[in-house]
This record gives C-alpha cells, structure tokens and sequence, in this order.
C-alpha cells in the first residue's frame, strides 16, 4: 500500500515471496490439470496447434459413427445375399426334381413350389435394409470419411436382387392337379421368358422350360455372386478407413498431448522447491523487519 513506507530490504523479500506465491499457484493448476497449457496465456502458439489437433480428431470421431453405419448395412445385405443363394440353390433342386419325372400332375406341384420361392426370394431382399438404407433393392449409400464433406467418400451401390431384379420369373401352371373354369391353375403367375409351362402336355416343351429356368437361376447365382464380391470389396475399404481414422485420432491426440500435458514428476519436484522457497522468504522478510524493530528497544 502506498500509504505504508517499507523499507527496501523488506519490500524486495516482499516482491520474491509474491512471485513465489504466483509460481506456486501455477504449479498447483499444472498439477490438478495434468496441463502445462491450460490457456491461451499460458503458451499462445501450442495452446492453438493442439486445439486444431484436437478438433479434427473430433471430426474424425463423428465420421467414425457413419462407417460403423455403412459396415452394418453392408453385412445386412451380405446376409440376405446369402441367404437368397440358398433359395436359389433350393428352387435349382426343384427344377431338378420337376426334370427327371415324366409326369405333368407332379411338374405342377413342383411349378407351384418354385413359385412360392421366387415370392420368398423377393420378400427377403425387401427384408435386408439396415436403418433405412437397402442394397439389396437398389439403394445407394454414400460413405463419409473426412472431416470437409465430399473431401474424401465412397459411394455404395446397391442392386435389385428380387427375384424380377435377378431375372428369375415364375413359372405357369396349365391347371394339372388345379380346378378352374378353363382349366387354368389359379395358382398361375407371369409366364416364363418362353410361354411354356413346366406341366406342359407336351413333355419336350416342358423339359425346356424347366431347362430355361434352371439357366435363369444360374445366370441370378452369377449376378448374386458378383455384386457380393462388390460388396466385400466396399466393406474392405470401409473397415480400412475405420482402422486408419483410429490411427489419425491417435496420432492427433498424442500430439496435442504433447504441446500441452505437463511433466508431473518435474512439477512435483517444483513444487517442494518453491514450498523450501516461500518459507525461506517468510524468514527472510521476518530478519528484513528486524531492522524496524530495533526503534522499538528506545522506550
């Protein structure tokens, strides 16, 4: 206080023990933090580099959340994938069973199986979206992966995988073992791409058009195939990019660490040093007043 003479050897032990005091605080705020940057006072240039870092890591975080999303999708409709191959397997096992007997009553049992498989196959690719989004009926997905939108992505195509999408068609039924009118199954569905049925009075037509759709069934095994391998081939690049963005966010961490964390062991050992410090500089001032003191000894 300005109204308050001190002598020059009391106000210099004075000004120590304030800096001191401010040294102290400061260690402590290291210590609690863990920080030797906890603000932009502290160290203007690492305080602002490691807060970008850090902020990218951030971006990169939320972008981990969609190609988790993608991943899910893309195993959604590698299920249904697999799972429409065994339908197709299976309505392959129908034609050939349908193939090696000569009777029409039995063909048409078999026609109306194939049938209801074609209706599965299509039932369960409308069934393999994940969170609205369905590869297995033309949906596409695009995958981000930069913090900037549009930076860096991957574009997910889905395909139609029901069975018009996969060029399987139903088979007609002439009415062999069915009641109607004219004679015509009521089972009956779209015709074959060649107009004849499987129970075909005529056994050679016949035979051709469970041949036909045994060809439809291989050519839809190859497309499935295919656009599975399509579809690994994104599901690789999407756990690549998840496995490197976990990485960068390491790296990014680390080295925003590295700007700002401090070095506990060295600021413990400060602290006991500025502690021995502040009570050496109590002891000081003390002996620094003695001199003021001595008045005293006059009355």
């Amino acid at each position: 206080m300005a109204d308050i003479s001190l002598t020059s050897g009391m106000r210099s032990n004075l000004l120590s023990l304030q800096n001191t005091n401010t040294l102290i605080n400061r260690t402590q705020e290291r210590l609690s933090s863990g920080k030797k940057v906890n603000s932009a006072l502290d160290n203007p240039t690492n305080f602002f580099a490691a807060q970008a870092a850090n902020n990218r890591a951030t971006d990169l975080t939320n972008r981990k959340d969609g190609m988790s999303e993608a991943v899910q999708g893309i195993k959604a409709a590698d299920a249904g994938i697999t799972a429409i191959t065994s339908l197709i397997q299976a309505a392959q096992g129908v034609a050939g069973a349908a193939l090696s007997t000569s009777s029409m009553t039995e063909r048409a049992s078999y026609a109306v199986t194939y049938n209801t498989l074609m209706t599965q196959i299509t039932q369960l690719a409308s069934d393999s979206g994940y969170r609205g989004t369905n590869f297995l009926t033309k949906e596409n997905l695009t995958v981000e992966f930069a913090p900037i939108t549009n930076d860096a992505t991957l574009q997910v195509k889905g395909f139609n995988s029901t069975s018009a999408g996969l060029s399987i068609q139903k088979v007609t039924i002439t009415g062999h073992g069915q009641t109607g009118a004219t004679g015509t199954s009521t089972v009956a569905a779209t015709t074959l791409q060649t107009s004849t049925a499987w129970d075909n009075s005529v056994t050679s037509n016949a035979s051709n058009a469970i041949r036909s759709s045994s060809r439809q069934l291989e050519n839809a095994l190859s497309t499935l195939r295919t656009k599975s391998s399509e579809l690994s081939a994104n599901l690789s690049v999407v756990t690549t990019r998840q496995n490197f963005t976990d990485s960068m966010i390491n790296t990014l961490n680390t080295g925003a660490d590295n700007l700002t964390l401090a070095d506990t062991n060295q600021e413990g050992a400060n602290m006991l040093m500025l502690q021995t410090r502040q009570s050496l500089g109590i002891t000081s001032l003390s002996m620094a007043s003695q001199a003021a003191q001595a008045v005293l000894r006059l009355f």
